[in-house]
């Protein structure tokens, strides 16, 4: 979705294969992120983000749990 000027917001679900994964948003500067965890319980290892934000890439990485499937929001260009 368009915001203003070339600044962008993308939605997405990604499942994660290891303890460390990446949210890969299809922008090339990521200047937020908001994610949270799918499931039917309360998370014991919750995921977090394990980079500094704004970050110069598309790709976010996480840590968490291996085949933790997670839904993300994130804003940038």
């Amino acid at each position: 979705m368009q915001l203003e000027g070339n600044r962008r917001l993308v939605c997405g679900q990604t499942t994660s294969d290891s303890t460390d994964g990446n949210i890969e948003t299809g922008l090339s500067t990521v200047e937020s992120l908001v994610f949270t965890h799918k499931g039917t319980a309360e998370e014991a290892a919750a995921a977090v983000v394990n980079a500094d934000l704004p970050l110069a890439s598309g790709n976010v990485a996480i840590h968490c749990v291996s085949g933790d499937v997670v839904y993300f929001q994130a804003i940038g260009f």
